[in-house]
């Protein structure tokens, strides 16, 4: 793929995931790695109306070449792309975004008992979960774009590694998920079938319990909250 095709691709993604409401706002992100760096959406940036000349570029080491300001998430795209280097399909691009359905089974506080007695969003419930997007750790919640995550997922990527597992998504906690694949059309369509998964999962489950009266006592001393 040349640079001028993964850019048209990161903008055509971009559209898709908003339309169909995958990303809102300026939620979400997306990179492409070229021979020589990487494409990534810059920050802030509405992922239904991104402008290719616009999008950033950085060499490898994440220093910018052209475009807008990166992605605050940079280094973690740069670590997944480090971290997968030897894989059988080693990833060509990375997303994340902040669907709905996998955000909310996130909030939800009982995660699954996965491979090593690491947290995971999702028990293979489908056939398709497991062909097309397989074990998804739940990171622990971190200040969006903070650099313990991207270090977080690479050692998580490197333990599932070393029991024959190689990961195409993780979780972050009341975030959103990360994906990646060989193509930008092939880690979009890992995302929505592990969005159409935790869709299905949400709808068999009882729904979460309100905040307590003392959650709500707090928001309205601090924020001045109205309930």
């Amino acid at each position: 793929m040349t640079e001028t095709q993964a850019r048209d691709e990161i903008c055509r993604m971009g559209r898709s995931l908003f339309e169909r409401g995958y990303v809102h706002a300026t939620a979400g992100n997306i990179s492409v790695r070229l021979d020589e760096g990487f494409l990534i959406t810059p920050t802030d940036a509405c992922l239904g109306f991104l402008d290719p000349a616009q999008l950033a570029l950085v060499n490898l080491a994440g220093e910018p070449i052209s475009g807008a300001k990166a992605s605050k998430t940079l280094a973690l795209h740069r670590r997944i792309y480090q971290a997968t280097q030897g894989f059988s399909n080693a990833p060509r691009c990375v997303l994340h975004t902040h669907s709905t359905h996998t955000v909310a089974l996130s909030l939800l506080g009982w995660p699954v008992q996965g491979l090593g007695g690491q947290a995971e969003l999702l028990p293979p419930i489908t056939p398709y979960f497991v062909m097309k997007v397989g074990h998804v750790p739940l990171m622990d919640y971190q200040l969006p774009g903070a650099p313990q995550t991207a270090q977080a997922v690479a050692d998580t990527l490197a333990a599932y590694a070393a029991q024959g597992v190689e990961l195409r998504g993780v979780m972050l906690a009341r975030l959103g998920p990360t994906v990646w694949h060989d193509s930008p059309a092939a880690a979009m369509a890992t995302l929505e079938e592990l969005e159409e998964t935790a869709r299905l999962w949400l709808l068999t489950q009882a729904r979460p319990a309100p905040l307590t009266t003392e959650q709500l006592h707090g928001l309205q001393q601090t924020f001045a909250a109205r309930w």
